[in-house]
Parts: structure tokens; C-alpha cells; sequence
């Protein structure tokens, strides 16, 4: 399956204290473009300190590639394949955004992407990122930490 459409861009919006947020609209934009829908899954990132955002349809991509590395890794642990489909599958929930864009953050992936009273979104590519911007600013990617830290001072948030 190939994108026609990809997560490009970033912003920072507030959380607040029931975890309701507005989702920016360059992710909403492609949201309806590939699923037709106003729900996006949230997961836990594979690497880093963040949560991995998509639409409904991007799941039959991530399968494919789980079954590729499964393939791939025949013979290794088998372990290390199951684990990979409970986090990518079975560690998710999904979110309804309203017609303004707004969502109530799951409080399992609230918890997961230690997100408190900022979340910055990150476009990259076939998915989205939601970073607590003070991790992405300690999270080692010179980029991601320039990133975050103009968001912040945009808002005028001390760094």
C-alpha cells in the first residue's frame, strides 16, 4: 500500500487537565484524506519517549511490516515478534476527534508519552509523534530539541 498522503509539520497545543487537546489540522487533514474518518490511533513509539499517531488504515501497513521482520528474523526468538505485535496492535487506543479538532487524550497513552500541559506534534511521514516538548528537548536529536525549543518560545514558554 503507498501513501498518497504524509504527516508534514509540527505544533505545539495545550493539554488540559482531563487531557482534552485540539489536534493541528495539517494532522487532521490527512487523517480524513487516507481513512475518511475523524478517529486516530495512538500507540506508544517503538524507540523513543513519545507516542506514534496514524489513521485506521496505516494499520494494514504496520501488519505488513511486522511480517516482514518476522520473515526476516525466522529462527530468532519468537518472543521478540509477539512483543512487537502487542505494542504495535494490542497497546493502542483510538481517539474521536470533534468537529473543532478536539480529543481527550487516552489516560493509558497520556501516561505512555508522559504528556502533561503541552503536547507538540512532529509530522513524520507515514505517521505523526506527540512529544511532551520538555522530552524532546532532552531526547538527544539536535533537530527535535531545535524544534520543540522554537515551539515553546513561539508561545512564549520559557525552554
Amino acid at each position: 500500500m503507498e501513501l498518497e498522503h504524509l504527516f508534514n509539520g509540527s505544533a505545539l497545543n495545550a493539554v488540559d487537565a482531563k487531557g482534552r487537546l485540539s489536534v493541528p489540522s495539517f494532522i487532521r487533514s490527512v487523517i480524513e484524506r487516507r481513512s475518511g474518518a475523524n478517529t486516530i490511533i495512538l500507540g506508544a513509539h517503538e524507540a523513543d519517549p513519545c507516542l506514534t499517531g496514524y489513521d485506521r488504515n496505516y494499520a494494514r501497513i504496520l501488519h505488513a511490516e511486522n511480517e516482514r521482520r518476522r520473515l526476516a528474523e525466522e529462527g530468532a526468538d519468537p518472543r521478540a515478534h509477539f512483543a512487537r505485535a502487542r505494542r504495535t496492535f494490542g497497546m493502542t487506543e483510538e481517539a474521536t476527534y470533534d468537529g473543532s479538532g478536539r480529543i481527550v487524550l487516552p489516560q493509558m497513552m497520556r501516561g505512555r508519552g508522559r504528556i502533561e500541559d503541552l503536547a507538540l506534534f512532529v509530522g513524520v511521514g507515514g505517521t505523526f509523534e506527540i512529544w511532551n516538548p520538555r522530552l524532546a528537548l532532552e531526547s538527544g536529536d539536535a533537530d527535535l530539541a531545535d524544534l520543540a525549543r522554537f515551539r515553546l518560545e513561539e508561545r512564549g514558554v520559557t525552554a
